[in-house]
């Protein structure tokens, strides 16, 4: 069986040797056409006039588009059709396409869309959250609350109430392949699409729509991305829509990519909150009743902000019974660049401010964060089998008990993990101990100071657009033996391909190198979704198993009578032969060795304005434990260790998945610590390259680095009854905040205000309110 080895990525050699082929590496025609934008140098306003003769005239410029000269709207919108390709009157943030040049060169067409002489009328500009708020500027359809029980009846009675606020930033993706598209004409106008993105169906859609042509006139395809997290879901539309319709009015091929410089000034990013809390809960830490005012900066569209900023709704409990629980959510509408999809997509905001929740009562009682923690989780197995060591479950405001397995949108939590999971890692972390030895270093170190924290993990695994959870499939098994396999995924260096071909292989008995995955296309398999939402492996290997089972049961029933696929041959009626032998023997006896795979994810049912229904077909789970020191004098700070204990259900690739898990800690710690999004009081985004923008280095990951997989089936029936793990151990990054804020708080009594990113000067001022008692 190759699932469940941990085998090694199977572009790996290409990756390292440079091999590997990316969109800017395909070979492209003498006469290929090379764009860029001219971007607006105001946040908003209105254009009053455009000159771009230095424009059309600089050397090596072919053409040059307005708004007016496209052939249609040319939206770029992934939700409500407020993108167009370029700004027609109006100026929306800094940074936002106005023209497009196509020259000879990639440097040419750079030099000359700097030429462009653009007059406007500046209007304010609204920025900030506190500027949206102050000027009600939010989308349609905000604000959404979702109740359930009796919050604020639930507070007022609870015998302990606090309040606070912590504030979150945005995060720039910072994939090592930027932005790129490259599409070649074909006859009778159709288009062929080379794009670097998470969606090939999208980008199809929207190359047909712009130029008024069916989707099958349009073909995409997707080798592979260098990185993705979900910065290429929707961002990529733009530059494919570009190319296409360069290509078609020039008829030559047209290819874009964005410098670093352009792609953070232009692209989408997290979305940065403020979440807003106050809290009712008992002597225990418990919590009775909590109201949630969560608030995100979305920018100048909606892009996909309404599912981002449900998804924080829908992860404000982490790992917590909440009984009493109201959470309002604003989507404001600002002047900067549209947030998007990352890795997480709201889900680390939501839990963000929960945990904070939980870190601020404890400081208050006096207790262990982890007790405290512990005394609020679900209960371990779900609401029909009671765990006799939990407490009576708490009463909403209608008197009535509720069971500790039930979300606050009403899904049940049947699989409840993180009891044992926390107890295992607490012990191989050696965690109390380490806790007595931070608190004794603290009491004796007047300068450097230690924190350690332990944080859980739970997150809800399907898209919540139930729709899209569904993916196909199409698998040939030739003559020779050699099986070739397509799907609807996306290859962004997460080992997407080398899973799925370890699902083909464990189906057809056969070893690794008679597999071939081949690029994402949209003409071999239709209507993809997105690789989003921890989904790739859940969808497209149960659709890539489908459609093996489908051929493997065909070919059985030609060879004989009792036939098994294993140890790479093919044994028929007691007698083996080659698997090559058997598909020959098919091929002549005329069975069809080709199939299409479908599957659809079970058991989803969801009411997004509601706020009810079970959006997740089941949960992740995870606890990691960070401790860190700080400078007291400079905030500088640093991780020193990290024990990670990841649910990765019956995992189909331990090496994968342990690799994921530590990515998404250092990505996760990178948002939180160092990674700081600056925009200066005109909407000019600061921090807009490496010199500016710091994302972890290698250097920034822990000394003592300690990561283990729970072994644990998933109890859905889910590819070998794996689990996702692509988002999940983005959330470890979270126990990075708490153990600073714990550092911070062995300066003084005062619970520390420290918000996100937690840079040294944010940590410094932290220390510096701490100690002052402000």
């Amino acid at each position: 069986m190759s699932v469940r080895k941990p085998l090694p990525h199977n572009a790996a050699r290409l990756h390292v040797t440079g091999a590997a082929r990316y969109v800017d590496d395909i070979p492209t025609p003498a006469d290929c056409l090379h764009l860029a934008f001219g971007t607006a140098e105001i946040a908003f306003g209105t254009i009053n006039s455009v000159n771009l003769d230095a424009v059309r005239a600089a050397e090596g410029v072919i053409g040059v588009w307005e708004a007016e000269d496209l052939p249609s709207e040319c939206d770029c919108s992934p939700s409500v059709h407020d993108e167009p390709l370029l700004a027609r009157d109006r100026v929306m943030y800094l940074g936002q396409p106005v023209f497009l040049v196509a020259a000879t060169s990639h440097l040419a067409a750079r030099k000359a869309a700097q030429l462009g002489q653009i007059t406007y009328s500046e209007e304010p500009a609204i920025l900030t959250i506190d500027d949206a708020m102050a000027a009600q500027s939010q989308f349609d359809g905000s604000p959404r609350i979702w109740q359930s029980g009796d919050a604020a009846s639930a507070i007022a009675e609870a015998p302990h109430q606090i309040s606070g606020e912590i504030e979150m930033g945005g995060q720039e993706h910072f994939y090592l392949e930027g932005q790129a598209a490259l599409v070649f004409p074909q006859e009778n106008g159709d288009m062929l699409v080379h794009s670097s993105t998470q969606h090939p169906s999208e980008i199809q859609h929207k190359v047909a729509h712009a130029l008024h042509l069916p989707m099958h006139g349009v073909r995409v395809e997707t080798r592979r991305m260098g990185g993705g997290f979900g910065g290429k879901e929707s961002q990529g539309n733009a530059l494919a829509i570009a190319c296409a319709v360069v290509a078609a009015e020039t008829g030559r091929a047209a290819k874009m990519r964005y410098d670093r410089d352009d792609d953070f000034t232009i692209t989408g990013k997290r979305h940065d909150f403020r979440i807003g809390y106050t809290v009712g809960y008992d002597d225990q830490g418990r919590v009775l009743g909590l109201d949630f005012l969560q608030l995100a900066r979305c920018g100048w569209a909606q892009d996909l902000s309404f599912p981002v900023a449900d998804r924080a709704m829908l992860h404000a409990d982490n790992a917590y019974f909440l009984p009493n629980m109201r959470i309002e959510s604003h989507r404001l509408k600002t002047n900067t660049q549209s947030a998007t999809a990352f890795r997480g997509f709201g889900g680390p905001q939501g839990m963000l401010g929960i945990e904070r929740v939980m870190d601020h009562i404890a400081h208050v009682l006096g207790r262990d964060p982890l007790a405290v923690r512990r005394a609020n989780f679900y209960v371990e197995g779900g609401p029909s089998t009671p765990h006799s060591a939990e407490p009576s479950p708490p009463e909403d405001m209608s008197g009535k008990k509720k069971p500790r397995g039930v979300t606050h949108y009403g899904q049940p939590v049947e699989d409840f993990e993180l009891g044992a999971m926390v107890s295992r890692l607490e012990e191989s972390a050696d965690y109390a101990t380490r806790r007595a030895a931070v608190d004794d270093w603290n009491a004796n170190n007047p300068v450097l100071k230690r924190g350690i924290a332990m944080t859980p993990v739970k997150f809800g695994i399907s898209f919540t657009l139930t729709h899209l959870n569904q993916a196909g499939a199409l698998v040939h098994v030739y003559q020779d033996g050699s099986i070739q396999l397509n799907h609807g995924g996306t290859e962004m260096g997460q080992g997407l391909f080398q899973k799925v071909a370890q699902v083909a292989a464990t189906v057809f008995g056969q070893p690794m190198d008679s597999i071939r995955i081949t690029a994402t296309d949209t003409g071999k398999v239709p209507n993809t979704s997105a690789t989003a939402a921890s989904s790739g492996s859940d969808l497209n290997g149960m659709a890539v198993k489908i459609a093996c089972e489908t051929i493997r049961d065909r070919m059985a029933d030609f060879l004989g009578t009792e036939v098994a696929f294993e140890d790479g041959v093919v044994f028929v009626d007691g007698k083996d032969v080659s698997f090559a032998e058997a598909a020959k023997r098919c091929y002549e006896g005329r069975v069809s060795l080709s199939s299409t795979g479908f599957y659809k994810t079970p058991k989803l049912e969801w009411d997004p304005v509601a706020g009810r229904g079970r959006p997740f077909f089941y949960f992740a789970y995870g606890v990691s434990c960070t401790e860190v020191v700080i400078d007291t004098l400079t905030g500088e700070n640093r991780i020193l260790r990290s024990d990670i204990l990841h649910d990765a259900g019956s995992s189909l690739n331990p090496a994968l998945d342990v690799g994921q898990v530590e990515g998404g800690y250092v990505q996760g710690a990178g948002w939180l610590t160092t990674e700081e999004l600056v925009w200066d009081d005109k909407g000019r985004l600061r921090t807009h390259a490496p010199s500016t923008y710091k994302i972890p280095a290698c250097s920034d990951r822990p000394d003592v680095f300690n990561v283990d997989l729970w072994a644990s089936e998933n109890r859905e029936d889910t590819i070998y009854r794996s689990k996702a793990v692509g988002e999940p151990p983005f959330m470890h990054g979270i126990s990075v905040l708490m153990a600073l804020s714990d550092a911070v708080s062995a300066c003084g009594d005062r619970y520390p205000d420290l918000h996100a990113p937690a840079t040294a000067e944010r940590v410094l001022k932290a220390v510096q309110q701490v100690r002052d008692g402000l």
